[in-house]
């Protein structure tokens, strides 16, 4: 049981470097991450939508036959925060117009990478084997979650030392933490209680690609922009299929 937390901590810790090796190479490179932003958003919809829908929601459903309302909550609940950044932020405050471009997607990337934790721990739980298997699946999505992340949060206004930090937190920090939670409750998490959860995951991405993240990228009228969803829609398939 020791060595199976040291190594669930050990892999779930490398996924977060993955990450923070996506924000530091975009901060560096931040002019050209500027200038293809609309790229990157494209890109982050097709990996958000098409793996929640071809892998997320269809396992969620697996473990709890009843995890559908949780996509629903998952989807209006980020809604409503977006809602409420927009008017109690944003509106009060004409220099913080765009802080919800950063924000909703932050939050939304975050609370899946925390139910990432959560995988790591079960998988190696079952299986050191299992556990790899999963890790080689879920790193892959590491590195783009980082640069979206950054980015959108330097767009929606933030400075980008500020950007940096939050986005080290949302999207990079969470998953060793989720890991170290639900580690000690491995026993206390059952499928059905998973499913739930990563049901509610799938809802907020759902969210972000689709009605945060498109319609955002469509305003700018780039004339790659549908192979970079294409392309994002083909990193999903190759995360779902490395998952088995």
């Amino acid at each position: 049981m020791e060595n199976t937390f040291w190594t669930a901590l050990a892999t779930s810790s490398l996924a977060a470097v993955v990450t923070t090796v996506g924000i530091y190479t975009v901060r560096k490179y931040v002019d050209w991450g500027q200038r293809n932003i609309t790229y990157f958003m494209c890109f982050a919809a097709g990996v958000l939508i098409s793996a929640s829908f071809l892998h997320i929601i269809p396992k969620s459903l697996s473990m709890n036959p009843n995890a559908a309302p949780y996509l629903l909550v998952g989807f209006f609940g980020l809604h409503l925060f977006n809602r409420f950044v927009t008017a109690f932020v944003c509106q009060k405050d004409p220099e913080k117009e765009q802080y919800g471009i950063g924000l909703v997607p932050m939050v939304g990337i975050g609370f899946h990478s925390f139910i990432d934790g959560f995988i790591y721990s079960i998988a190696f739980t079952v299986s050191i084997f299992t556990g790899f298997l999963a890790t080689a699946g879920m790193v892959l999505h590491e590195f783009p979650e980082g640069i979206i992340t950054y980015l959108l949060l330097v767009k929606g206004g933030f400075s980008e030392r500020k950007a940096v930090i939050l986005s080290f937190f949302a999207a990079a920090l969470t998953t060793p933490v989720g890991m170290l939670v639900s580690f000690p409750l491995i026993n206390q998490i059952d499928k059905p209680m998973l499913g739930a959860l990563l049901s509610l995951s799938a809802g907020a991405l759902i969210y972000v690609g689709a009605t945060h993240l498109l319609p955002k990228a469509e305003q700018e009228h780039k004339k790659y922009s549908f192979v970079a969803l294409g392309g994002g829609i083909l990193v999903a398939i190759i995360i779902v299929l490395s998952k088995g």
